[in-house]
């Protein structure tokens, strides 16, 4: 189930933050009229608010749209949910980006023009694991069967470029990830470097990266072509002069989206060579 949280309200944004926590998430059909923008759940729903309420509401004011953000529990809610075409805009990772346009024809809007994406395999910094090969018949951690860089690329490289065999866990998200790494209950855990640079330093300061994926373009931000073309150019070009302002590099480095340029589904083609269809899991989530 998915939850909505409308920004035009006379709640701070401390407040909204707050109802997000204790609400969870609320049916989509109560939003009365606007566009709804949907979020991967990489991190729990209050830092996902904390982080995307305030750029929603510069992006309201930049372009007099009203939008809604929709969260999901989990991963796989979220996949279904953008399958089924239910968000106007969403935030989702490359291969997301791929099945979306495909299902859906979402186009992608706007990514980060500098960073790559790439996953990261973790240890707690006191394990004896020095390289992959440690891990054999190890049971790793990854947030969820489909997450770009933490899991398809992850086991596409495991199995491919290691051959190891290990016993995989999925746990929601990428903060789930690491916490298990962290408590003993993974040996390993799969995660991307800008999750892992977000972690609390309490937690990331008892990791250790022994190994990176193959690095990609980042996640963007992708439109549904059912919203009006004046529509999507509009917060496209708001985000482009957000990142033009200290103030707007600042909300949206925290995404992080840091250097916003124009987004291409052909940006993510080369993400077809790599066949990770292999490594796809079905959900079966209704």
């Amino acid at each position: 189930m998915t939850f909505f949280l409308r920004l035009k309200t006379p709640f701070s944004k401390t407040a909204r933050t707050g109802l997000i926590a204790l609400l969870g998430f609320v049916s989509p059909v109560l939003a009365d009229q606007g566009y709804s923008v949907g979020v991967v759940p990489q991190f729990e729903a209050r830092k996902l608010a904390d982080i995307w309420t305030p750029i929603l509401e510069e992006l309201e004011r930049r372009t007099g749209a009203e939008l809604h953000m929709i969260g999901s529990p989990r991963i796989p809610e979220f996949e279904q949910a953008f399958i089924r075409g239910e968000f106007d805009f969403a935030y989702m990772n490359p291969y997301h980006s791929l099945v979306a346009f495909e299902q859906q024809h979402y186009q992608p809007l706007i990514r980060h023009g500098e960073r790559k994406l790439f996953g990261v395999l973790v240890v707690r910094k006191d394990s004896p694991y020095q390289s992959v090969q440690d891990l054999s018949g190890k049971k790793i951690a990854f947030p969820s069967p489909n997450a770009l860089g933490a899991s398809l690329l992850m086991r596409a490289d495991l199995d491919r470029r290691f051959h190891l065999d290990f016993e995989p866990d999925f746990v929601n998200t990428h903060a789930s990830a690491y916490l298990n790494v962290v408590l003993g209950e993974a040996d390993a855990g799969g995660g991307v470097m800008g999750t892992f640079n977000s972690l609390d330093p309490q937690i990331r300061d008892h990791l250790r990266i022994i190994y990176e994926t193959t690095h990609l373009p980042p996640h963007p931000l992708v439109v549904h072509p059912r919203v009006p073309k004046e529509i999507a150019e509009r917060v496209q070009q708001a985000f482009l002069d957000m990142a033009a302002t200290p103030d707007g590099q600042a909300l949206l480095a925290r995404v992080p989206i840091g250097r916003a340029v124009k987004a291409e589904i052909s940006d993510y083609q080369e993400l077809r060579e790599l066949k990770l269809d292999e490594y796809h899991i079905e959900t079966g989530i209704e």
